[in-house]
């Protein structure tokens, strides 16, 4: 198994954050790393989800959502083929902080016989990072717009 991992500080609410991130339709128009998104945060939902690493290979998949705790965590489970292959379990999660914005945290962990082969941590890691500064500067200006 191997976890992937990136964090980023950001200035704005729980729901505000949690807004931007499971509104999977407008995901075209922000993220640099998941490319589109289709379906609802809703446990057993199953998503449709086309990621485009940087200098990695892209690859669309149909995970299922195994948790959801608004506004502060979602959960994901996808699979290459049968359990056991490649498996990636998904997590986001916003925890507030003492300035009253948040932590916002997505970690995967890879599970199967095929993540040596299959997995480009490189390219996964920095597409976590670019989507967090993304989300940041999306939910952050969402906010300075409403004030």
């Amino acid at each position: 198994m191997q976890t992937i991992e990136s964090a980023i500080s950001i200035d704005a609410d729980p729901e505000s954050v949690w807004r931007v991130l499971t509104n999977f339709e407008e995901y075209v128009e922000w993220n640099p790393f998941i490319r589109r998104g289709e379906g609802k945060a809703r446990v057993g939902e199953r998503l449709t989800i086309r990621i485009e690493p940087p200098g990695g290979r892209g690859a669309t998949f149909s995970p299922r959502v195994t948790v959801v705790e608004e506004p502060r965590r979602l959960v994901w489970l996808g699979r290459t083929g049968v359990p056991h292959l490649f498996d990636g379990r998904h997590e986001f999660r916003i925890i507030p902080d003492d300035s009253g914005g948040v932590t916002f945290r997505q970690q995967e962990t890879f599970g199967g016989l095929l993540v040596p082969l299959l997995l480009q941590p490189g390219a996964v890691q920095r597409g976590f990072e670019g989507m967090n500064r993304a989300l940041k500067r999306r939910v952050e200006s969402q906010i300075t717009i409403e004030e």
